[in-house]
């Protein structure tokens, strides 16, 4: 629908259009004034790059309704501006702000490569699974220019070391040589985020991402290549993109993927406030409906910390929603099982031969 803005007010190629305060902070900006700016006051900044060098680049999970226990992030904050995501409240721990701040003050780790292979080289260091990223997206939009994530997938081939990759960036075809090459060795899975294939939604939802169709072709030429990849419906937005389900999965199966999952939004935090503000803006004719559509999935509540219901739901729209996929995946997807990666090739080739053995 129509914005209930005029286009001045509406920040384009920004997916929140407020920046709530970060509530760790006692003070906060506000504009009492509108005739004493000079620029407009939300929409004043341009993305801004942070460095950070970090002590630590692996953090552990201990979420049982995740599927994976360690997770890297190259990236704080992430300039595609999905008005969903969750990885909004991390950027409050920053001292910024989860709304605008988020999408346009991105913090680069840029030692990351070299606390990866300082962590491998730990003796007491033993391989599992390494999820990128659990995060921020680890392809958006400066990864093209600083090639942090490239130089951590050579760090994982040279080791031999397992990872998974989502992503919804295209950005992805480049290293398409390095994932081929640890697809040969069972080191690699990918899943590939498309939660709407109309355009309209995607423009509104994920302002600066790849369209559907580009990731679509993403798919297909991972899978032309043999390496292991798999839709991800994330997510699932009752009265926005629920009713895509089968779509999206039949588009995901023909491009080659071979899985499915997907995630029913949820809201904690500051992304309630957030996504409120943004769905009277952009679909004010459905906005509480919306708002019911999510709150019936978690309790009665836009938010939901509780293990498994937080990624599923539960109640009527949910289970709807479970029984679509599951037709969806039956008719369209092979039977096949998500692949197990390797942890038993991990090696040290700075090491000689001779210390390996120890």
């Amino acid at each position: 629908m129509g914005l209930d803005q005029s286009q001045e007010e509406y920040l384009k190629g920004r997916g929140a259009q407020v920046n709530p305060n970060n509530k760790f902070f006692s003070n906060q900006y506000v504009q009492e004034h509108v005739e004493g700016l000079d620029e407009p006051f939300l929409g004043a900044e341009s993305t801004k790059i942070i460095a950070t060098y970090p002590k630590v680049i692996l953090s552990r999970v201990d979420s049982p309704d995740i599927g994976f226990y360690q997770s890297l992030n190259p990236y704080q904050g992430c300039e595609h501006g999905c008005i969903y995501c969750y990885a909004r409240n991390s950027h409050e721990y920053w001292g910024y702000s989860a709304g605008l701040d988020f999408e346009r003050k991105i913090l680069v780790k840029y030692n990351a490569v070299e606390l990866l292979e300082k962590e491998f080289e730990r003796k007491s260091y033993r391989p599992e699974v390494i999820f990128m990223s659990g995060n921020t997206d680890c392809y958006q939009p400066i990864e093209r220019k600083l090639g942090i994530t490239r130089g951590l997938l050579s760090t994982l081939l040279t080791y031999r070391h397992p990872v998974s990759l989502i992503s919804k960036n295209v950005l992805m075809l480049r290293d398409l040589d390095m994932l081929s090459a640890l697809a040969e060795m069972g080191l690699v899975s990918v899943s590939v985020t498309i939660n709407s294939l109309r355009e309209e939604v995607r423009r509104k939802m994920e302002p600066r991402t790849a369209t559907a169709m580009s990731r679509l072709k993403l798919i297909e030429q991972l899978a032309e290549r043999n390496i292991p990849v798999s839709l991800m419906i994330a997510p699932i937005v009752p009265g926005i993109n629920s009713d895509e389900m089968p779509a999206l999965i039949k588009s995901a199966a023909d491009a080659g993927a071979k899985w499915a999952s997907y995630t029913i939004v949820r809201l904690n935090g500051a992304i309630g406030d957030i996504f409120r503000d943004w769905v009277h803006k952009n679909y004010p004719d459905r906005a509480a409906k919306v708002l019911h559509g999510i709150e019936s999935c978690h309790g009665g509540k836009v938010n939901d910390s509780e293990w498994g219901r937080r990624i599923r739901g539960d109640g009527e729209i949910a289970n709807g929603i479970r029984q679509l996929f599951k037709s969806a995946v039956k008719k369209y997807m092979d039977k096949e099982d998500y692949p197990i990666l390797r942890t038993d090739l991990f090696e040290r080739p700075n090491r000689s031969p001779q210390m390996r053995l120890f």
